[in-house]
């Protein structure tokens, strides 16, 4: 509860060995949200083991905290986790009139760019003769 409270997104305590009885046993306590495999569980994963002497036997106890994500990189990791989505706003669509305008302006100059380049005579110099290979 303590770990939870001080900001982490998940906690797993695991406490093994002789606990009641001759028998060993393991017993699991977790709350929030762990992940295990992977890049983000070696990054965001913190972990201790303390093993515990007792008069019966050994008691194992393994705590592992799942470290909140923080952009500047000083009470967690500064990388991301790859399941978080960020939706970004859309881009604003021009309307289908406005397209078809811009369109129809663009062969119209196209067209009279053709008109003027037909009327116009291309201006000529001296015959050039070409070499015959």
């Amino acid at each position: 509860r303590f770990v939870m409270e001080a900001s982490a997104k998940g906690c797993e305590v695991i406490v093994t060995g002789k606990l009641r009885g001759q028998r060993a046993k393991a017993m699991k306590f977790g709350d929030g949200y762990m992940i295990k495999t992977g890049h983000a569980g070696q990054v965001y994963t913190d972990t201790a083991v303390r093993h515990v002497l007792m008069r019966q036997g050994v008691i194992g106890i393994k705590v592992s905290i799942f470290l909140p994500h923080d952009p500047e990189g000083k009470n967690g990791p500064s990388i991301p986790l790859d399941d978080v989505v960020t939706i970004a706003e859309p881009k604003e669509e021009p309307s289908p009139e406005t397209i078809l305008a811009q369109q129809a302006e663009a062969e119209r100059r196209a067209a009279e760019e053709q008109m003027a380049m037909a009327a116009a005579p291309e201006e000529s110099g001296p015959p050039v003769e070409e070499a015959g290979f």
